[in-house]
């Protein structure tokens, strides 16, 4: 269970939730954990064994909007009695198949969803009520995989269901009862939950379908729709209909498998973007949470997607500059967010691994004012830790505006109803690799300028936007992945690199101007300690500007280029 705590009453409480899911027989024989035990990674370091099986009896009703908004965005919220988890619990798409869970206490609501979490997918659900549309009982049977310690590192599950379909708080019609059998992580590792997983299914489990009974639940209902699209039989909207005031980005479709080098060069380009502003919804509720990783990972989405309209804007019939500058906006501010966060655990881990002669240097310093050597990283951190949270601050305000709902609708404009140029209706093996090569031929220009250029300033903003270029061309490339397979990956790898190294370099150069300005404000042995690190960080850019040959050369390799032409 990781704890963090969000702003403007956000719950505190995040789980990171792995777990898989089989389909068994109501007859079959209930499985269990002990005749495997043996075969388990660290078996015979650290004495597995199964726990007492333990009985629930489990109730929950799951909310969502009238034409399922969350269910399309693989979000489940729920309120649920029983067990050792009660209360309400929000869902949402993580990393790695993962999902994050959050919980508040139950309250006296029961109807009514607990502002909080309203807050949390209000991105997804605009002001369309949240309302009860599934009841689920659960007679659940727990046998858990425990090491000698007696630590619960997994648990296996056995459910017996039975659920209905809620239409707007009433009982449908149909009832459902089926059985399935659950494994989930608890605090062992992902390679013991992964083995467990393996004998499973070696033992005849077979994984069910659907992700989460609530989505076995619904999977005869309706499909979402947004709120001015036409019911089935009625006539499609007139492009300058008027649109609704209250509408929101609905969910992207999964990811497509059917495009290939014939496809249209648009529709490779809508998939893409589909897929980029799905990355978003998901990261909205992390990063109201300040989950780790979340700004980073909504930033590199929002990047994507302006660097797909910037390179393949060309595609569409109408401009995408307003939509490319406000993505821009959004990314500079989740910019300043991550970007304090960086260097703040980046001067926290320097300062904690500076060399013991150093240290007592530093210690013999730090006496004559009064000061314990060992607070340096804590107080470097007490000083950075300020400029996150301001920074983060600002998100959430940003995330709550009209202005970010305004981004979305023209996002959702761009997915649903594109507007392909005569050269977007043209086939993509055609079209998309030299838009691929144009980035790569900016790229190469600013690389010449910086080695023609001597060091100093000059070559250090040549270098960062080098650095900008290649994360241009890496994201072009990888955006027809889907079309060009593994021309495409090698290439984006070896761009990758560049990317990577030129990314070093400018750290060190940001990093050198903060620490200039930090040590003006610090307490003295804090400054003796950035004084270090800056001496430090010029050694470290002048290695990567060594490294930026390299890895150019490699960049640069014909068969790495072949597909371009």
């Amino acid at each position: 269970m990781v704890t963090q705590h969000g702003e403007h009453g956000e719950p505190g409480q995040v789980h990171e939730e792995v777990e898989v899911k089989y389909d068994l027989a109501p007859d079959a024989e209930a499985p269990t954990l002990g005749a495997l035990l043996g075969d388990l990674p660290g078996a015979d370091e650290r004495g597995y064994r199964e726990g007492d099986p333990v009985e629930h009896e489990l109730e929950a009703v799951y909310f969502d909007t009238r034409d399922l908004r969350l269910s399309a965005a693989r979000t489940t919220l729920r309120r649920r009695t029983g067990g050792h988890d009660a209360g309400w619990h929000l869902k949402t798409p993580w990393r790695e198949g993962a999902r994050q869970e959050r919980h508040l206490p139950l309250g006296r609501a029961v109807k009514t969803v607990p502002a909080p979490l309203r807050r949390l997918v209000a991105d997804v659900t605009g002001d369309q009520t949240l309302v009860p549309v599934a009841r689920i009982t659960t007679h659940r049977t727990v046998r858990t995989l425990v090491d000698a310690a007696g630590t619960a590192l997994v648990e296996l599950a056995d459910d017996r269901v039975r659920a209905q379909r809620l239409a707007g708080g009433s009982v449908g019609q149909d009832e459902q009862e089926w059985r399935e059998v659950e494994l989930e992580l608890l605090d062992g590792d992902r390679e013991l939950f992964d083995a467990v997983d393996a004998h499973l299914r070696a033992a005849g489990l077979v994984v069910a379908e659907t992700g989460s009974k609530v989505a076995r639940v619904l999977a005869g209902a309706p499909a979402p729709r947004t709120d001015d699209a036409p019911a089935a039989g009625a006539d499609a909207p007139r492009p300058d209909a008027p649109r609704p005031a209250d509408r929101v980005l609905t969910p992207a479709a999964p990811r497509r498998t059917d495009l290939g080098p014939g496809s249209r060069a648009g529709d490779v380009l809508v998939a893409h973007l589909a897929e980029q502003v799905q990355r978003v919804l998901d990261q909205d509720p992390l990063v109201r949470a300040d989950a780790p990783d979340s700004v980073h990972a909504m930033r590199v989405a929002t990047r994507r997607l302006r660097s797909a309209l910037k390179t393949y804007g060309p595609l569409l019939a109408t401009s995408t500059k307003p939509v490319r500058a406000e993505l821009r906006r959004l990314a500079a501010e989740l910019g300043e967010a991550r970007d304090a966060e960086v260097l703040r655990d980046r001067l926290v881990r320097s300062v904690a691994s500076l060399d013991a002669d150093h240290h007592d240097h530093s210690a013999d310093h730090a006496d004559q004012h009064g000061a314990a050597p060992d607070g340096v990283p804590q107080r470097v951190r007490e000083q950075l830790e300020g400029d996150y949270r301001t920074a983060h601050d600002r998100v959430l305000a940003e995330l709550d505006s009209e202005r970010h709902q305004s981004l979305l609708d023209a996002l959702q404009d761009l997915v649903e109803r594109p507007e392909f140029s005569a050269r977007g209706r043209r086939k993509a093996a055609k079209v998309l690799p030299k838009r691929v090569a144009k980035t790569f031929g900016a790229l190469a220009d600013l690389v010449q300028q910086a080695q023609d250029t001597g060091p100093g300033p000059a070559r250090d903003e040549l270098l960062h936007e080098a650095r900008k270029a290649a994360k241009q061309t890496r994201y072009a490339a990888e955006a027809v992945v889907v079309v060009f397979g593994k021309d495409a990956k090698r290439f984006a790898k070896a761009v990758t690199e560049l990317q990577e190294v030129l990314g070093e370099h400018q750290d060190s150069v940001v990093t050198r101007q903060r620490l200039r300005d930090l040590a003006a404000t610090a307490h003295p042995e804090v400054a003796f300690a950035y004084g270090r690190l800056f001496a430090q960080e010029e050694v470290h850019a002048a290695a990567t500007e060594a490294d930026v040959e390299e890895v150019w050369a490699a960049a640069r390799a014909k068969r790495l280029h072949r597909w371009l032409r």
